[in-house]
């Protein structure tokens, strides 16, 4: 089986003058779960090569079994340091794909023409498309093959609005998910702040924050599986 996880390139959080990227621990978790179980994963990134890392996915509070596994992995490390371009990769070649968060995406991926036509192929070939936490965020434009949003009529969930309200950012980031996913149609709904919550709905995985990052690539496994 082969997959292909898709990061952003974004680094900037805002007008904030602090920085962004993806989460250590939306990236690690997931990459752990279908690699040890013989996944074949390519990594890639809008721009290619080292995709930004949110430097409070690095704080002490933000650590856990699987990134502090990534923190010995020299191998994984270096396979993140040479993403490649998103331009380059073509649906066919692989089985499933898998968006992590961080809020980068809401800023690149979610405008960014090449994502939005790799997930609808994906999705308009029967292969599952997976997003966690702000990942979600990158469906706002894709659509379905008769031009409705891909998320109407459908369960997802994602970074929650008292979730963002928690971290103060509700008014730097471009959009909130929670309130964009409802106006799209989408039947959103979400967990307790921070817990695991995931929604599947056909081939379409969401995970609602960093905590639901290990079960939503779980999910995408055992469809994977049939």
């Amino acid at each position: 089986m082969k997959v292909l996880m898709v990061l952003t390139s974004h680094s900037d959080l805002g007008n904030t003058g602090e920085k962004t990227g993806f989460w250590i621990e939306e990236f690690a978790a997931p990459y752990y779960v279908l690699a040890d179980n013989g996944v074949d994963i390519t990594v890639a990134s809008p721009k290619g090569g080292q995709p930004p890392i949110d430097p409070k996915s690095d704080a002490p509070d933000a650590q856990t079994e699987a990134t502090i596994r990534f923190k010995a992995d020299e191998e994984l490390k270096e396979i993140l340091a040479n993403t490649v371009q998103l331009s380059s990769v073509n649906e066919k070649d692989y089985d499933a794909v898998f968006y992590p968060g961080g809020h980068g995406p809401l800023w690149d991926l979610a405008n960014d023409e090449k994502s939005i036509s790799l997930i609808q192929e994906f999705y308009g070939a029967n292969k599952p498309v997976a997003f966690v936490c702000h990942a979600p965020g990158v469906l706002i434009n894709v659509k379905t093959a008769d031009g409705e949003p891909l998320v109407k009529g459908k369960e997802v969930t994602g970074f929650s609005n008292s979730e963002e309200e928690a971290v103060k950012l509700t008014d730097v980031v471009p959009f909130l998910l929670e309130d964009e996913f409802k106006k799209l149609g989408g039947h959103y709904s979400k967990g307790a702040d921070w817990s695991s919550y995931v929604k599947k709905d056909g081939l379409l995985i969401t995970g609602q924050n960093p905590g639901s990052s290990e079960e939503a690539a779980e999910v995408l496994l055992k469809t994977l599986r049939g």
